[in-house]
């Protein structure tokens, strides 16, 4: 067979750089713009210790993500495996000997920074099942016992995160995979299966979870019953959000916010200090800021021309998605807390990284749209 139909566009670093969706760069940093203002507020008017620290890790976070959007997707691929053992190997390293914060075992100390393995993992998991689902073909993607590889590498991390504990970012994993082998092409009768049978272990499942997740579910059902307790956050958030209004009560001017009656408004309930600022006005506006993003992912992922990049395109933006529709359906009572921040927003540096990494990603998913791969990544004179 020829191979001269697979030769690639030559695509030099400058036409690559100017081949950047920069519109979606302006819509990421209009975001992350609204998360260095909340976190001033939050600090009563001073850019220390949030903002200042957040701005930082974006700066250096952006220039990651443009140096990751220039390299070729093949070599995404050819090392997608690599990616996902080393994320992998931190998971263990955490049930091993990680740091404990805030009652979890959940990071890695480096010294100077720490880690969140199971953050990387949202993202190489993702490369990993769109390496695996592009190099099978469509008629053995049918065939259940195709699924037997890709479940196990899903359900080994999410086992190990939900060890730390980390329900949150256990379900979005499992979630993210789900949306991977949707797109991938897995017929919907097979997760109707999987939602079955979980339902059915749902009375099983209670019995494993600790004593603090099974509060947040019951304080989610009636968080009134200990208003002081396990329901303060969530009654706190819901009356934040109230006293917002249509137009909010002014930049600094929340009174539950600056008064130290929403605990964690730095990171988890961060959106509703913003909406009793800004009020409906100013929380639609950030929910429209995000639904671009998510829009502009979802048109790189069907434009790309490969199966690979269809994938990591439309995983990684399905994960932005839950991470946005998760923390604003927790804070405003949907769903129980479950300690998810708001992408770009909160503060927390490994979800930040991870995040303009992801989006690295996506973003070089559309630069080399036209570049044929194939199951392995080969291709001739790559």
């Amino acid at each position: 067979m020829m191979r001269t139909n697979l030769s690639a566009p030559d695509l030099t670093l400058g036409r690559k750089l100017l081949s950047v969706h920069w519109l979606l760069v302006l819509l990421i940093a209009s975001v992350a713009g609204v998360g260095f203002a909340m976190l001033y507020s939050a600090a009563g008017g001073n850019m220390d210790p949030w903002a200042e620290r957040q701005m930082m890790r974006f700066g250096a976070g952006v220039l990651i993500m443009i140096v990751v959007a220039t390299i070729d997707v093949r070599i995404w691929l050819r090392y997608a495996y690599v990616l996902y053992f080393v994320a992998l190997v931190l998971l263990v390293g955490v049930e091993v000997g990680g740091y404990v914060g805030m009652g979890a075992q959940r990071w890695i100390s480096l010294g100077v920074i720490n880690i969140q393995p199971s953050e990387l993992m949202k993202i190489f998991m993702v490369l990993a099942l769109a390496r695996y689902f592009h190099g099978i073909s469509v008629d053995d993607i049918g065939r259940i016992s195709r699924l037997i590889i890709p479940i196990i590498m899903v359900a080994v991390p999410t086992a190990l995160i939900l060890r730390q504990p980390d329900l949150g970012t256990a379900i979005m994993l499992a979630m993210t995979a789900g949306a991977v082998m949707f797109l991938a092409g897995v017929r919907l009768w097979k997760f109707a299966v999987i939602g079955v049978a979980a339902m059915g272990a749902a009375p099983i499942a209670w019995q494993f979870l600790h004593t603090y997740q099974k509060k947040r579910v019951l304080t989610f059902l009636n968080p009134e019953t200990d208003p002081l307790g396990a329901g303060y956050h969530i009654i706190q958030s819901k009356i934040a959000l109230g006293s917002g209004g249509l137009a909010g009560k002014g930049f600094m001017q929340g009174p539950q916010s600056h008064l130290h009656f929403l605990p964690e408004m730095q990171t988890d309930f961060i959106f509703t200090m913003l909406a009793e600022e800004f009020g409906l006005i100013g929380a639609l506006g950030l929910v429209t800021l995000y639904v671009l993003i998510v829009t502009y992912g979802i048109v790189i992922a069907v434009r790309a021309r490969n199966q690979f990049g269809r994938l990591v395109a439309g995983g990684i933006t399905t994960t932005f998605f839950l991470y946005v529709f998760i923390n604003i359906a927790m804070v405003t009572g949907l769903i129980p807390v479950v300690g998810v921040p708001l992408p770009l927003v909160s503060y927390g540096g490994t979800v930040m990284m991870t995040l303009l990494i992801g989006f690295g990603l996506v973003i070089g998913v559309g630069v080399h749209k036209d570049v044929p791969v194939g199951r392995r990544g080969e291709m001739e004179g790559f």
